[in-house]
């Protein structure tokens, strides 16, 4: 065999596995320069990992998408933009972001995790704007469910700082989905089968970017994991496929995604909801021994049945 013959036939080998195996991961920032209407913010972005190595982000003033491709060999052309999720204080990266993203890239759907900008730690005090109102003072109070209106369940619709930095979110969401779809022909992504994803506070901006106003920006499919509407809920006309997975006691959060659920089945647009009993706060990738652990394969089917995956 002639050494041109070898040099063909390696070639062809390292093509071959190159198309078996998913891409590295590519960071790409979302705006040209500061992202719009955060441009003063000074503080830097944190990391913090946790005993079993998730991490979590706070202080996010830079957005960005790290997108996560599949083989080429099993890519089916569907994509998803991933929301973690964290009270739109911090992003829980790795329990609803990454690894929702290597899950997503082993059933052939390319990814891109969504590190929106979050509410800002005040430096002072190491508080928080927009931190929680403080817990009532009569020990032993009954906690009250949210009263929710027009489909919103956001806990704190009063306060500025946490309807900017929401809006801002939603900005990062639209910027992720056009990116997607610029980039279909090198990603092996079809630009009509370009969904979100959102987790807690993630889904709530995941439904505001599939309530705004149509555009290449609009979301194909939306899908909601314990995360209820942050906004009024006024379903448009080219509201998408809605999946939604939430705990039967997570406190607000499950009476807002069936307020959720209702206001797409009341416009007549597809909906599918799971109620998981047994189960409260976010559960992401995380095993429980519970039914709830196969919310994916729920989502799975739900994809290949609308021919979205």
């Amino acid at each position: 065999m002639s050494i041109f013959t070898r040099a063909v036939i390696t070639i062809g080998l390292l093509a071959i596995a190159s198309d078996a195996v998913a891409q590295v991961p590519q960071e790409i920032r979302l705006w040209s320069g500061k992202a719009p209407g955060s441009e003063s913010w000074t503080l830097p972005e944190a990391t913090t990992t946790s005993p079993t190595g998730d991490r979590t982000i706070t202080n996010v003033s830079d957005p960005t998408v790290t997108v996560f491709l599949p083989a080429a060999a099993s890519a089916t052309g569907a994509a998803v933009v991933v929301a973690p999720g964290g009270a739109l204080r911090l992003l829980g990266w790795d329990n609803e972001g990454v690894k929702v993203a290597q899950w997503l890239n082993s059933q052939g759907i390319a990814a891109l995790v969504l590190k929106y900008r979050t509410l800002q730690t005040m430096p002072a005090s190491g508080g928080l704007r927009g931190a929680p109102p403080p817990a009532p003072s009569v020990a032993g109070a009954p906690r009250k469910e949210l009263e929710i209106r027009n489909g919103n369940a956001n806990p704190e619709p009063d306060d500025p700082a946490l309807r900017e930095v929401l809006q801002m979110g939603i900005a990062d969401a639209q910027q992720a989905l056009r990116l997607a779809r610029r980039n279909a022909e090198s990603w092996r992504i079809d630009p009509a089968r370009v969904g979100i994803m959102g987790f807690s506070a993630g889904g709530g901006i995941a439904v505001g970017a599939a309530l705004a106003e149509r555009s290449d920006a609009s979301p194909d499919f939306l899908v909601s994991l314990y995360g209820p509407s942050l906004q009024d809920v006024n379903v448009p006309a080219h509201a998408p496929p809605l999946f939604i997975a939430v705990g039967s006691s997570h406190f607000n959060v499950t009476n807002g995604c069936l307020a959720l659920f209702a206001a797409w089945k009341g416009a007549g647009k597809p909906a599918e909801i799971h109620i998981y009993d047994q189960v409260s706060a976010g559960f992401g990738m995380a095993k429980r021994g519970l039914p709830v652990d196969s919310w994916n394969d729920r989502l799975l089917e739900w994809l290949i049945a609308r021919k979205l995956r």
